[in-house]
């Protein structure tokens, strides 16, 4: 009798007709094999994979995509539960029939000439009851070897599964990388993906955005934990003591950073346990734990560099498989390794471009695509944590959230409480740019950085997030950063990059009850003594002004948030609505 695993891959045989089929077994042979394949396979005339200077990189391989396809398609990405309510106005929504329809005309077949690789993983440490089972079919020799790198690929996970019929199932197929054929659908109550017309990483890595946060947020409603978009640090100091952060962020904000960071501040470290993704669950002894379900750094290339993140260009450099991708970067030729912008201050007199043209910089073009990629082994992070394989995960003491503002926000300030702090973490708004908006300091809210991954309606979401508060018992702290203040003449206030381990430095003091702190009608603000400022070239008056509350400011900012509540009607809790009104009175005093 067939299994479950077995019955689906027969089906995704019959729907898609593959001239081959191939089961992946996640060896360090079978990457080295799929990676000299790739060297000699074509898609859209591009060679697949190109062999980098291992001298420089090693294990590193370069990819080029069509340039239609370098990016996630939020507008082509949708949510598929039975009603429209269920996904909420955060998501775009399609009846799961419809959507059916739609994907299994554009699969019938598309495999034919083409291999199918079944990707059988595990989305966290295998031996941890909090890791989810899943399956992945694709046609993309890249995707299968990303996913490798991804997630824990192969025998572990065909073990894992079983003649269970409990795990997660991908479809996803490059098509003709069409941009008129192009979407991502979900089906939350299915725990089903179908991905068609993209092998963009976001699009069709599918253990990754759309599992982990869209269908993973989803489950975690249902099961009782959160799934988020979150970085997981380890934070020692001087006394070897850990004390284990989660951080949700907005693009452009200094996320990755954050998780790499190396403190300026003497005998202080930070430990990396993830850079994107967080799964929480409750342990037995009432605190909150997190694992990073994936096992690999999916990152943007151009802002990365010695300067910028020295811990992750080691991570690059370092010489462990799997093979380490390169995605739409630009080729320096006179070396053959990869290029772009922030990666050095000279740009190299003979570049190959992300479109595989000759660079002239005359031209006033990146050299390499805003979005190129690189994505690499968490293994290979010097800075890894030696508990990140730990099945239980690590209890978290501190959750921060934070965004780009150039006003209002303070440089820290922390939340009285749990309630008020998924109200902060559920206001977050970030100032867009010029390049992505066309009006530059308009301020967009990503609650909790999950408005594009949040699997379901966001007003429920934020309901889940204070139940979760009434189980546990020993409730993290919640803490605001806004690193991007700036100064009447336009200049950022604050230094950041390594300079944001003082104000990590507080949050521990805070957590440990060494120091006290000023309340104010949005929360709790560091005393300016509390700062650990010793060494750095900044004024008091400055400090001050970072710490600030400027009454005029947030009332404006009650009345943003009061607009977006909005648009989720009746589904915001009465809690978050009370918190508001509470807030917005005391302002007025």
């Amino acid at each position: 009798m067939s299994t479950p695993m077995e019955l689906f891959v027969n089906e995704m045989r019959e729907l898609f007709l593959p001239d081959e089929v191939y089961v992946m077994d996640g060896t360090q042979e079978e990457a080295e094999r799929l990676a000299n394949l790739a060297e000699k396979s074509t898609l859209d005339g591009r060679t697949v994979l190109k062999k980098l200077n291992w001298q420089e990189y090693p294990n590193s391989y370069y990819h080029n995509s069509n340039p239609n396809d370098v990016a996630r398609t939020e507008h082509l990405t949708f949510v598929c539960t039975p009603t429209q309510e269920e996904a909420g106005p955060n998501n775009n929504w399609l009846n799961p029939n419809e959507a059916k329809d739609k994907m299994d005309g554009f699969f019938k077949g598309a495999m034919k000439g083409r291999t199918m690789y079944i990707i059988p993983f595990v989305m966290g440490n295998p031996k941890s009851k909090y890791a989810k089972n899943c399956i992945q079919v694709t046609d993309s020799i890249y995707v299968a070897l990303s996913m490798r790198v991804m997630s824990r690929v192969g025998k572990q996970a065909i073990e894992k599964i079983g003649n269970s019929s409990d795990f997660f199932r991908g479809m996803h197929s490059i098509g003709d990388v069409n941009p008129d054929r192009r979407f991502i659908m979900h089906f939350p109550q299915e725990n089903l993906v179908m991905s068609f017309g993209s092998g963009y990483g976001g699009n069709a890595l599918l253990g990754k955005k759309c599992y982990s946060l869209r269908i993973g947020s989803y489950l975690g409603k249902q099961e009782g934990w959160l799934a988020e978009h979150m970085i997981i640090i380890g934070v020692q100091a001087p006394d070897g003591k850990i004390t284990y952060f989660l951080g949700a962020f907005p693009s452009a904000c200094g996320k990755t950073n954050l998780a790499l960071l190396e403190p300026v501040l003497k005998g202080y470290k930070v430990w990396t346990l993830g850079d994107d993704i967080a799964w929480i669950n409750i342990g037995d002894d009432g605190k909150l734990y997190a694992i990073n379900p994936e096992s690999g750094f999916f990152g943007v290339a151009p802002g990365t560099g010695m300067k910028t993140n020295p811990v992750m260009m080691k991570t690059l450099k370092n010489d462990k498989f799997p093979p380490t991708l390169f995605t739409n970067t630009a080729i320096d030729n006179s070396n053959n390794t990869p290029w772009w912008e922030g990666v050095s201050d000279k740009v190299p007199s003979d570049l190959t471009d992300w479109q595989g043209g000759v660079y002239d910089k005359n031209l006033g073009k990146p050299a390499a695509h805003p979005n190129s990629r690189f994505t690499v082994s968490v293994y290979n992070c010097p800075t890894l944590s030696c508990e990140y394989d730990n099945p239980r995960g690590v209890p978290i003491s501190g959750i921060i959230f934070g965004g780009r503002r150039k006003d209002t926000i303070p440089l820290v300030y922390e939340a009285k409480d749990w309630n008020s702090g998924v109200f902060i973490a559920s206001s977050i708004g970030s100032e867009t740019t010029a390049a992505a908006t066309g009006k530059v300091g308009a301020v967009r809210r990503d609650p909790m950085a999950m408005l594009p991954f949040c699997g379901y309606n966001m007003g429920d979401y934020f309901q889940h997030w204070l139940d979760i508060g009434k189980k546990v018992k020993h409730l993290p702290k919640i803490f605001m950063v806004n690193w991007f203040r700036k100064n009447e003449v336009g200049k950022f206030m604050w230094p950041g990059f390594r300079e944001n381990s003082r104000v990590i430095k507080w949050m521990i003091d805070r957590i440990e009850g060494k120091v006290d702190a000023t309340e104010v009608e949005i929360g709790l603000l560091p005393k300016i003594d509390s700062l650990d400022l010793a060494g750095l070239d900044i004024d008091k008056e400055v400090v001050e002004k970072l710490l600030k509350i400027n009454k005029d400011d947030w009332k404006k900012e009650i009345e943003m948030v009061e607009d977006f509540y909005t648009k989720f009607g009746d589904k915001i809790p009465k809690e978050l609505k009370d918190y508001l009104l509470e807030l917005k009175n005391k302002l007025t005093l």
